[in-house]
């Protein structure tokens, strides 16, 4: 049985335990955890021992490629997704029906129930989410050539910064690097964000040149096959403002003293706490306003989250962000960011890129 098929094996006993015979699977990102494709405008329906990719002509291709062994609906032209849904669904006996709350909209879901009049329909959230958690083997592996793609684009984009270059030409290196490394791009659009601007926790990339400001804060991720690396460092182009190198040393020490917090049986609210309880004491909680960081997979932000109300147990296997960071308006903001495997004895950062403070200064060529 393949990693996948031993997934959906997985997702089916997790619908039983919920009381339904079968669970509709809409999210696109949870089709592909199940399934290995890649494309959209999909669903999948577990309902036993019958696993049943919902999809169209598109595809038909792809999803034999992709999905060898899957049982296929492709509707044919002119019906919508949701009568292909009505009838695969009737032709499982299916009546206790789970569907994904988090994805579908309320439209969809009211004209479900009108199709399927006679089923009861019961919308659920994290059965598969929380399969996701914990990534097998080959997950890590994949994250691993994510994190490499993306440190040597940014090796390569950091020792090629010239002058007169825009934050958004450099957003754009960054991806196209990427891609020539292999990658299928970038996890998200790169924030790249010099002096002030730094102080956007999401700032977009703008025509500000590079140099104009004696700081730059790039917030960048790679997308191997399926797998999303996260990493955040600031650059400094010229002599930085005292300011600036205080609330830097604050936010190493914070993370540094986090990512240690890290091993199993931890609970992400007190990893959360510890960097936060440093910033705090340094006297800028409230340029903090955002959680420690988050879980890593098919989707950027996926669970666990490190944050001061979460309640989820670390344990080996899940992937998480750590970013803290300090954000004054007006002035500018700094956020370090690294991808941490939680292993059985402790953790592994999976970045390599450096952080030390002396260890920022960039020169930038003559154009």
């Amino acid at each position: 049985m393949d990693r996948f098929a031993t997934r959906r094996e997985k997702a089916v006993k997790a619908t039983a335990k919920a009381g339904l015979d079968a669970l509709l699977v809409t999210n696109v990102a949870n089709v592909t955890y199940l399934t290995g494709f890649t494309g959209d405008d999909s669903y999948l329906l577990l309902a036993g021992r019958d696993h049943i990719i919902i999809s169209d002509p598109r595809y038909t291709t792809q999803l034999s490629e992709e999905c060898p062994g899957i049982e296929l609906s492709i509707r044919v032209p002119g019906t919508s997704i949701l009568d292909d849904t009505q009838r695969v669904v009737l032709a499982a006996k299916a009546k206790k029906l789970g569907v994904e709350a988090d994805t579908i909209t309320l439209e969809s879901f009211e004209k479900l129930k009108e199709k399927l009049a006679q089923q009861t329909l019961v919308a659920t959230s994290g059965i598969v989410e929380d399969l996701r958690l914990i990534k097998d083997a080959e997950e890590i592996a994949e994250t691993r050539t994510a994190v490499w793609l993306a440190e040597k684009a940014f090796a390569k984009i950091r020792a090629g910064l010239v002058a007169g270059q825009t934050e958004r030409q450099v957003a754009h290196a960054i991806e196209n690097t990427i891609r020539e490394f292999g990658g299928k791009g970038c996890s998200f659009d790169p924030i790249v964000a010099s002096g002030h601007r730094a102080a956007l926790p999401h700032a977009r990339a703008s025509e500000r040149l590079i140099g104009s400001d004696p700081f730059v804060l790039i917030d960048w991720g790679a997308t191997a096959k399926h797998y999303k690396s996260d990493l955040t460092r600031v650059l400094f182009t010229a002599k930085i403002p005292p300011k600036l190198e205080r609330i830097y040393r604050v936010v190493l020490q914070a993370q540094v003293a986090a990512i240690k917090a890290i091993r199993p049986g931890v609970l992400c609210k007190d990893v959360d706490a510890v960097a936060r309880k440093i910033i705090t004491d340094a006297g800028f909680g409230k340029q903090f306003g955002h959680g420690l960081g988050h879980g890593l997979g098919i989707d950027i932000h996926e669970a666990p989250r490190l944050n001061s109300s979460s309640e989820v147990e670390l344990k080996p296997g899940m992937i998480v962000t750590v970013e803290p960071g300090i954000y004054l308006p007006g002035f500018g903001g700094v956020r370090i960011e690294d991808d941490i495997l939680v292993t059985k004895s402790g953790h592994e950062v999976l970045t390599s890129v450096p952080k030390e403070f002396d260890e920022q200064y960039v020169e930038i060529s003559a154009p």
